[in-house]
């Protein structure tokens, strides 16, 4: 029978941090995935160190990449809706990672025992629903070239101001046009700009600068025309009105 002190007791750290009850530690190699789509959803999965991926493949099998996952991030927690619900995604390793994965029992006696860790979950999930709000407002508002500044910032973790410039986990550009809802040359062409007006190095991994926020705050590009890849199709002959 688990005590009021005990509630008041409970190390949050300390139950992330550690195996025990209905929790265990496990190792993923870069590549190799936490859980897989159409699994059973029984678990919630804490990463405790490393970068990972959430995708899903449709029908036809086509994949998308839906977010990305950093350390400090819960994933699969739909697990808790529904007892017998199947993953929905694939959260795959980027980097080497170490997880914790949390039985639902285990999940829910702590939600509703340790009030400091239902805080910190509950913010979590509340951040998600930001993000998620936040990144259809993207899709629905921004240009393609602003969707990728963005998203090459998140993935930097930038807002805090004094950070260094941060060297992100190698991706493809074919999951960042996954991510922004573009094509893989449009990538190329920005990704290239970003390179040589200097917000960002690029040479397998990407570094990105902090100047690169003027694309997001500010709308300072250079050369404004030049914001989108040339095409093939000559600009219409327009007769001057009279």
């Amino acid at each position: 029978m688990t005590t009021d002190r005990t509630i008041a007791s409970l190390d949050v750290t300390t139950f992330l941090a550690t195996s025990g009850l209905g929790k265990t530690i496990f190792h993923v190699k870069a590549g190799e995935p936490l859980f897989s789509q159409g699994d059973t959803a029984d678990s919630v999965f804490y990463l405790q160190k490393g970068r990972a991926k959430l995708t899903v493949v449709s029908k036809n099998g086509k994949e998308a990449t839906i977010t990305l996952l950093a350390a400090g991030d819960f994933v699969g927690e739909a697990s808790l809706a529904a007892v017998g619900g199947r993953h929905l995604a694939t959260a795959t390793a980027i980097t080497p990672c170490a997880a914790l994965r949390i039985e639902r029992r285990e999940m829910l006696r702590v939600m509703h025992d340790g009030h400091a860790f239902s805080d910190i979950f509950f913010s979590f999930l509340l951040a998600r629903s930001m993000r998620i709000q936040a990144d259809l407002v993207d899709q629905l508002f921004n240009s393609s070239e602003k969707r990728l500044a963005r998203l090459l910032l998140l993935m930097a973790e930038f807002g805090k101001p004094g950070e260094p410039e941060t060297l992100i986990p190698k991706i493809s550009q074919e999951s960042l046009a996954e991510m922004i809802g573009t094509t893989r040359s449009r990538v190329s062409f920005f990704m290239n700009r970003f390179r040589k007006l200097g917000f960002i190095e690029y040479n397998g991994r990407i570094r990105v600068h902090k100047s690169l926020l003027n694309v997001i705050l500010h709308d300072k590009l250079p050369d404004q025309n030049a914001i989108s890849p040339p095409t093939s199709k000559p600009p219409l002959n327009r007769r001057p009105a009279r």
